[in-house]
Parts: structure tokens; C-alpha cells; sequence
């Protein structure tokens, strides 16, 4: 990547040896970014396993080395430990359209403390920006750690999961029973089936990012900090009327006082039956009396479909994806749009990297898109708006008339916030569930 008078800046594909083990470079940048995170070391074979898992997403990492200081290196083998990490791969975006959207994904970014404030994560994350525009990616994509962070990168907050509390005692009683049935499974029989319930969530829901390679066993309990697998979670799954499966649930118990309660790790589901067809069957476990899930739907249906809608307690609303537009025509034309959405709004972005910056005219009709750069002397635009809320505003899971109201988009013909509303309502609510 490039070298300052104080760091150098490396970028290289996640490696294992030929005998299952981590690469150099990369066991020590594992280390580090664990570290980053307050999570528990690795022995060697975690630290394998760990790597393997990287390889399988593409992983690329990035690092930040002392220059010429031989002396910040590991005990175990003569390899920069670098100061600050960053990792960056493909996966695909629901973005409404038939086409799920090959999207550049950033994660694993870290800083020491002892290194803050000095640009690290400046130098990164503009290179691999630059990186994502260069090969032509409409939208790069992140989840955070710190919501206060990203915003000076053109992120901004595209959709949201509820942190929820439900309260499965005698209260809990569904106003219509839910179609199908749930059964117990095993763990294995979840691995087998899970990833094709996955795919077809993800088909069908803007927002939705494909899962990486840690998702299945960190969800199953097979992948720990320990190294053993937690034998506490139990797995369930739902099947429709013909027997086929269109969910699942994975979960353990916390007897942490009075009631015992059931924490949820995963819940897929493809249709609306096997949504509640699964709450219903975690509200009749016995000895348990309330469930917790923290990436429920934001607008969750579950308190509609309940006789005591008090059931369900919203403790808390978190920001989920993060969308950077890099190319304003791509990523929009490549969008989905209802059939009733028709006309046009002409658009002034500012951007202080450059990427989204100019103005453009959208117009839709027939359920697409034409994105144009205005040319010649500027029009007068129906909104003025930065980067991170263009990336808020992309997949239709905030209303520009929010915005509006928080004084983060400008209104210059009246009713234009109303009409780009219109004009990107969602083909379906805008819900994901992949942390990356």
C-alpha cells in the first residue's frame, strides 16, 4: 500500500500453508485483530481454523507495520505484528432488483490504542475505497462497532434490527395459528439445511448480505473462543404444509434468575408462517417464561400476531448496515423498483471523497431506473444531500422526509423528499442479519 516515515502499509489474500496451518503474515495479523476486539487468544489450531475460515470468504487484510522497528514482532516467529488491521471481500447485497448485487465488503478494522489518532485508518480505508472504485463496485458495505466512526467515509446507517424481549408465559397466545410445524433437529441436520434456507431468505429480502464463513458454526456452536463446541444450543426447524423446510431457529438457555430465559443466535425464515410458526414454538418450551433476540425486524410482525401486544418489548433499535455509494448511476440502476413507482427528482450530491459527488436525475418507470449525470451548467436540483445520507437513503429503509425533518438533506422544490420516497419505496421491508 505504501510506506510514511513512521508506518508502513501492507495489503495481501488471507493464506494457509500447505499443511492446514496460517501463514506467517497472517497468524500475526489475527492476533492483532483479535486482540482489537477483546477477544480470546487463539492456540495454534484456532488461529488455523481461523485463517481457513478468512481463505474461504477471499479474504484480503491490510496492515499497518512500524517502519524499521524490527523490535514489534512475535515471540513465535520473526513477523511484523501490525498495529492496526483492516480486512476487505465480495458477498452479495439484496438490493430489491432479480440480480443480488456483488458488493466490497469491509471488516475486521482495528487500531491500538497506542496508535490512535495518526491517521491509521484514514490512510486504509481511503486506499481500499479507491481500491472497490477502481474495479467497479456501485457500493462498498460495513457493519460497526462504533456508530461514530464512519460517517467522514460517506457511510451511512441503511437499515436496522431491534433488540427484543418476548415474553412467552400465559400471555403468550397467537390471534391466528401459524400454518405448518416446528420440529426439534440436531445440529448436523441444521448445518445440512440451514444454508439453503439462508439462500432463499436472502433472495428475497432488501438488505440481506450473504454469509461468511464463520457465520454457520459461530450460529451452531461449533465455533467458540474455548475451542470446543457449546453444547448448550439446540436447534429447531420449520416446515411448511408440504414438509419442507422454510426456517429454523438455533438457541441456548441463560438461567439467569427468574424466568429462565432462551437467547436466540439465529432465526431464518422464508415466509411469514415459519416466522411465527418459530416463536410459537419457542413460547412453548417449558420451564422458560421469556426469549431474547437482538436482530429481530425493526417493524417486527410478532407483536401484531399476538393477542397481548405488550408481550414484546423493543429494548433497544441498532444501526445494521452501512452503505457507501462509489458509483450513484450503478448502484441505482442496478436497484429494484415497485411498478407504481414512476417520475423523476434531480439530485446534488456532495462528497468530500469524490466518488458520489456531482448532480444527477433520477428517473423511474416500469419498475427501473435511469441514473444521469447532469452536464453543462448545474440545474437547479429538487434536493441537496451528502454521501452517507445518499447511502441511508439507497435501499428505501429510511424515509427522505426523516432526513428532512433532522436537517441532514436540503429541500429545494417543495414535496421532493415525499416524491424520492415514492419513487424508492422498497419491493419488500429492508431487513438483514448478517454481521460482518
Amino acid at each position: 500500500m505504501g510506506t510514511t516515515d513512521e508506518y508502513t502499509f501492507r495489503t495481501f489474500p488471507a493464506a494457509v500453508a500447505a499443511d492446514g496451518s496460517a501463514e506467517p503474515d497472517t497468524a500475526v495479523w489475527l492476533d492483532a485483530e483479535r486482540r482489537g476486539f477483546h477477544d480470546n487468544r487463539l492456540d495454534s489450531a484456532g488461529t488455523s481454523a481461523a485463517a481457513a475460515r478468512l481463505v474461504a470468504d477471499g479474504r484480503q487484510l491490510t496492515g499497518a507495520y512500524l517502519a524499521g522497528h524490527p523490535a514489534d514482532l512475535t515471540e513465535a516467529a520473526a513477523t511484523p505484528s501490525p498495529v492496526a488491521t483492516f480486512a476487505s471481500y465480495t458477498a452479495t447485497l439484496n438490493v430489491g432488483a432479480a440480480d443480488l448485487l456483488p458488493t466490497h465488503l469491509i471488516s475486521n478494522v482495528t487500531v491500538r490504542p497506542t496508535h490512535r489518532r495518526r491517521g491509521l485508518l484514514r490512510a486504509m480505508m481511503t486506499e481500499n475505497l479507491r481500491r472497490a472504485s477502481d474495479a467497479g463496485f456501485p457500493l462498498a458495505a460495513l457493519t460497526v462497532s462504533e456508530a461514530t466512526i464512519y460517517r467522514r467515509f460517506g457511510f451511512g446507517v441503511a437499515s436496522t434490527v431491534s433488540h427484543v424481549t418476548v415474553s412467552t408465559d400465559e400471555r403468550f397466545r397467537m390471534l391466528v395459528p401459524p400454518a405448518g410445524r416446528s420440529e426439534y433437529i440436531d445440529l448436523p441436520e441444521l448445518a445440512r439445511l440451514a444454508p439453503a434456507v439462508f439462500a432463499r431468505f436472502h433472495a428475497a429480502n432488501p438488505g440481506s448480505v450473504d454469509r461468511h464463513a464463520a457465520t454457520w458454526p459461530r450460529n451452531s456452536g461449533e465455533l467458540t473462543d474455548s475451542g470446543q463446541p457449546d453444547l448448550s444450543v439446540y436447534a429447531a426447524a420449520h416446515y411448511d404444509d408440504s414438509g419442507n423446510p422454510d426456517g429454523y431457529v438455533s438457541y441456548r438457555s441463560r438461567e439467569n434468575g427468574s424466568p429462565r430465559t432462551l437467547e436466540v443466535l439465529d432465526l431464518v425464515a422464508t415466509t411469514d408462517s415459519a416466522y411465527l410458526g418459530l416463536w410459537d414454538f419457542l413460547a412453548s418450551i417449558d420451564l422458560s417464561g421469556r426469549v431474547d433476540w437482538e436482530t429481530a425486524p425493526a417493524n417486527d410482525p410478532l407483536r401484531w400476531a399476538l393477542a397481548d401486544w405488550r408481550s414484546v418489548t423493543q429494548t433497544f433499535v441498532e444501526d445494521w448496515l452501512w452503505l457507501r455509494v462509489l458509483d450513484v448511476p450503478a448502484a441505482f440502476e442496478a436497484r429494484g423498483y415497485l411498478p407504481s413507482a414512476s417520475g423523476e427528482v434531480v439530485l446534488r450530491v456532495t462528497d468530500a471523497l469524490g466518488y458520489a459527488a456531482g448532480t444527477f436525475r433520477l428517473r423511474v418507470a416500469d419498475a427501473r431506473a435511469e441514473v444521469t449525470r447532469v452536464a453543462g451548467p448545474d440545474p437547479d436540483p429538487d434536493l441537496t444531500l451528502d454521501a452517507p445520507e445518499l447511502g441511508s437513503l439507497y435501499l428505501g429503509g429510511v424515509d427522505p422526509l426523516t432526513l428532512l425533518a433532522a436537517g441532514r438533506l436540503t429541500e429545494h422544490t417543495p414535496g421532493a423528499a415525499r416524491r424520492l420516497g415514492t419513487l424508492l419505496a422498497p419491493v419488500a421491508p429492508v431487513y438483514g442479519i448478517t454481521h460482518f
